[in-house]
């Protein structure tokens, strides 16, 4: 483990009975249907020994953004930083962005991201207007997380090669699916969006998405993979708590996700867990001393 701490790079906060989650109301979503707050992920985050986290949006309101960030200022640091919501096909994206920028907070958004994987249209990402907003968050200087499916990979790659100075983070590794022909495209998808050297990717979400009764080992050719397009410094980190607790307790998730980066240098581990996360994310290290 990097004695410095581990960075968890995505993981979320809710409460159900103050707002609607729409994604939640997928079947097999119920043990989420509570509060998941700051405070009950600092006890977590304390006890897996992560020192600092990215809370990412949830849903699609920039008021989602400002609570955020009203609550990563108040975090006493275990928050580094916030990826929120913005209208990528709207008309004011720069200066929506600068208002939230200005306001409590609002030094922590270091990205944004659109839950494009509920976006019907497989070309999504490629309409000139979410383009043009894509590139006001670019001009900004803040990260564009990539939350896609697999089938929208294609256009996730076009997007990033069209904006070579933006910076991309996919989340989740686009979920890859684990049966071999989906697996194979999955793989051939990814290996296209990793010659973009402005992509990178999480390594998060994937103990959800095992078949009941399925192993580890189902995932090993997930990140191997993953290491071989994108390289260990180009990978970051992240439990996706609270939905990991549908496959098992924070702790887990940074435990088995360190056992799955077994063969690596200590160097390359630390970039995944925490060194990688801070550079792309602007997340300071520990003070010296």
């Amino acid at each position: 483990m990097n004695p410095a701490g581990v960075v968890d790079a995505h993981h979320h906060s809710w409460d159900p009975a103050g707002r609607r989650y729409p994604w939640m109301e997928r079947p097999g979503l119920e043990p989420l249907h509570r509060p998941f707050g700051l405070a009950e992920l600092a006890r977590e985050a304390v006890a897996a020994g992560v020192v600092t986290t990215v809370l990412v949006q949830t849903v699609a309101q920039t008021t989602e953004t400002r609570e955020f960030l009203t609550a990563a200022a108040a975090s006493g640091g275990l928050v580094g930083a916030v990826v929120g919501w913005m209208d990528l096909r709207g008309a004011a994206v720069a200066d929506d962005l600068a208002a939230l920028r200005a306001g409590p907070g609002g030094h922590l958004l270091r990205g944004v991201r659109h839950q494009v994987e509920d976006e019907p249209d497989l070309e999504w990402l490629r309409r000139a207007d979410v383009r043009r907003g894509a590139a006001a968050v670019a001009a900004a200087g803040l990260v564009h997380d990539l939350l896609v499916r697999p089938d929208q990979l294609p256009a996730a790659t076009a997007l990033a090669r069209e904006l070579p100075g933006a910076v991309f983070v996919l989340d989740h590794a686009a979920k890859p699916p684990l049966e071999p022909a989906g697996l194979a495209v999955w793989r051939e998808r990814t290996t296209d969006l990793a010659r973009c050297g402005n992509v990178l990717c999480k390594v998060s979400g994937l103990f959800t998405l095992l078949p009941p009764g399925g192993g580890d080992e189902l995932l090993e050719p997930v990140v191997r993979h993953l290491l071989e397009v994108f390289g260990p410094r180009r990978l970051l980190f992240g439990t996706d708590w609270p939905v990991s607790t549908l496959a098992g307790g924070y702790g887990d998730v940074v435990r088995r996700t360190t056992a799955l980066l077994h063969g690596l240098s200590v160097a390359e581990r630390d970039a995944v867990l925490a060194d990688t996360a801070r550079s792309v994310y602007g997340i300071p290290g520990p003070a010296a001393g």
